[in-house]
């Protein structure tokens, strides 16, 4: 089985892919400084996937990863989405302009790309990596084929076999701590929240393959603690947002060093599907409503068109600030000056 010391990754530390957020300048940085940089691809279609790849190899000759976002299809629902519209129209009035008539699904889930899978045997990155589920067998095996290793979010045990059988080779263990879209395979089954220190046991403990442990990691401290329980490599993404490689706008850097870092909240508001982020006029909106919102990613069409309405009038509360619970511990560093800061002991 490859590993990533076979794939000349000498840190084991794996930047998170955070679509919105990770850069091939980022990505390239922190794979250039030895551990496993990471561009997320999940939010473009296959021209713009294609040029972030070339753009990375272009920075550096060492491993990297590419994420992928392999949600269920979403189910439309025009009554339900309409209800969801007209509860965000006094937010979008409030900003002098209307909401959306209708609500598009703005993202394909790889489960269905098959353009996507094709430019991927074709580029053949050295790392592939899943959110949200896991592809059909076949789409791995061909991605291995081509020499790919494949990783793959799980929040529990049972998502962890799951893809262990369908031929995933090291498993991301995700704690409730952890920034951004939540990894649940079924977004409507109960989660246990299980946190980072227990999952990454649990699955160390009872599965064969190696785990890397994510959710709240920021320092050495917690790379440390992670490698004591098993884990084969920390995965940060919180930790990266204010780089100079990131593209977090301003409005995001400012929040992320605000109060607002001490408070993340895990909203559906924004998306449609759980995810942690900073707390901001969007998540106390989303906490206050009793409308459902409309399955991921169409929910995420109204999100983006009122965080852009919002931004037009000089308001950045609507910001899709994803974050962890560890937000406050970050440090606006070089990527490369970061990954040594934290390997350095």
């Amino acid at each position: 089985m490859t590993s990533l010391q076979q794939l000349g990754v000498t840190i084991p530390i794996v930047q998170a892919p955070m679509a919105g957020v990770s850069t091939p300048d980022m990505a390239a940085a922190v794979s250039n400084a030895g551990a496993l940089g990471s561009i997320a691809v999940g939010a473009t279609d296959v021209a713009g996937a294609r040029a972030m790849i070339e753009a990375t190899r272009a920075r550096t000759d060492r491993a990297f990863n590419v994420n992928l976002f392999v949600h269920k299809a979403p189910r439309p629902d025009a009554e339900r989405e309409g209800r969801w519209i007209e509860a965000l129209r006094p937010l979008f009035s409030g900003y002098g302009t209307e909401p959306p008539s209708a609500l598009r699904t703005i993202y394909t889930s790889f489960a269905d790309d098959e353009a996507m899978l094709e430019m991927l045997l074709a580029t053949a990155p050295p790392v592939v990596s899943f959110h949200f589920g896991v592809p059909s067998t076949d789409r791995i095996a061909a991605l291995k084929s081509v020499g790919c290793l494949l990783l793959a979010t799980a929040t529990s045990l049972a998502e962890a076999q799951q893809a262990a059988a369908a031929g995933i080779d090291m498993i991301v263990a995700q704690g409730w701590e952890a920034g951004g879209h939540r990894g649940v395979f079924d977004p409507a089954a109960r989660d246990d929240q299980l946190g980072t220190v227990a999952l990454t046991r649990l699955l160390v403990r009872n599965g064969d393959l190696p785990v890397i442990a994510a959710g709240g990691l920021m320092d050495r401290a917690g790379i440390r603690a992670v490698l004591a329980l098993g884990a084969v490599a920390a995965q940060l993404g919180t930790a990266f947002i204010a780089c100079p490689e990131s593209a977090a706008d301003a409005a995001y850097r400012a929040a992320l060093a605000s109060d607002a870092a001490l408070h993340t909240v895990m909203t559906r508001a924004i998306s449609g599907r759980p995810a942690r982020c900073l707390a901001n006029r969007f998540t106390h909106w989303g906490a206050d409503t009793e409308c459902e919102p409309p399955d991921y990613p169409i929910a995420y069409d109204a999100g983006k068109a009122l965080n852009a309405a919002a931004k037009a009038a000089g308001e950045a509360g609507f910001g899709a600030h994803w974050a962890g619970q560890g937000a406050r511990l970050h440090q606006a560093l070089p990527a490369g000056q970061l990954i040594e800061l934290l390997w350095r002991d």
